[in-house]
């Protein structure tokens, strides 16, 4: 199959579809981390029109999409600190009525197609979605809501299920602090390494979708 894997610079994914045996590519605005050749750097409308494709999945950037920094969208005062670099008020409900609209834009593509993104205001400005899935249902041991939104392909069957840690009567997962908390420290690779899909969700991903059938019916 001819695969698309859009906003995706890790090649996580695409690594899971060409070790199946298809044409599998990935597009983002940065450079593939891996610097494998199946990439194209650039605008992933551009690369949609490019051939065509028989499904993608797409992971449109979740910086205004989540429900996190909702503070943020106000007119302040702001009760804490803000960064230089963090938008705040109107420039920062224009960025995520942006967000939005590029994410419909990806719906509207013709070829069969996932949207993968954390739980957010996509449930509620466009639709909910067909699955919210985690990794450790596909035999890695973290906890990360994922939800999907599905179009001409399956829900994803989960393939091995990982048993949390107990904490005082709650569940934790490796990627996860005693108190919930995500393990990974700040930097600048925080946002980045928090996105890569996981590995065990990439194989289902590639082994469940890449053997559906192409229907544009």
């Amino acid at each position: 199959m001819r695969v698309l894997i859009g906003c995706e610079e890790s090649g996580v994914v695409r690594r899971a579809f060409a070790a199946l045996g298809h044409d599998a590519w990935s597009c983002d605005l940065l450079p593939a981390r891996d610097g494998n050749a199946n990439h194209i750097q650039g605008d992933v409308f551009e690369a949609a029109a490019w051939m065509d494709w028989d499904i993608g999945i797409f992971h449109p950037p979740c910086d205004y999409l989540t429900n996190s920094a909702e503070w943020a969208y106000g007119p302040g005062p702001y009760h804490q600190k803000v960064k230089p670099e963090t938008l705040v008020g109107q420039a920062r409900l224009d960025a995520r009525e942006a967000a939005i609209e590029f994410v419909r834009r990806i719906m509207a593509l013709p070829f069969p197609k996932a949207v993968e993104n954390p739980i957010g205001v996509l449930s509620t400005r466009i639709r909910k979605p067909e699955q919210i899935i985690q990794p450790y249902q596909f035999g890695d041991d973290a906890s990360k809501a994922t939800c999907l939104w599905l179009d001409r392909l399956p829900r994803l069957v989960p393939t091995k299920l990982i048993a949390p840690r107990m904490v005082n009567g709650k569940p934790r997962w490796g990627n996860q602090t005693d108190s919930g908390q995500n393990r990974l420290s700040p930097g600048p690779n925080r946002s980045r390494d928090r996105s890569e899909t996981y590995p065990g969700i990439a194989a289902a991903i590639a082994a469940q979708w890449g053997a559906t059938e192409r229907n544009d019916q």
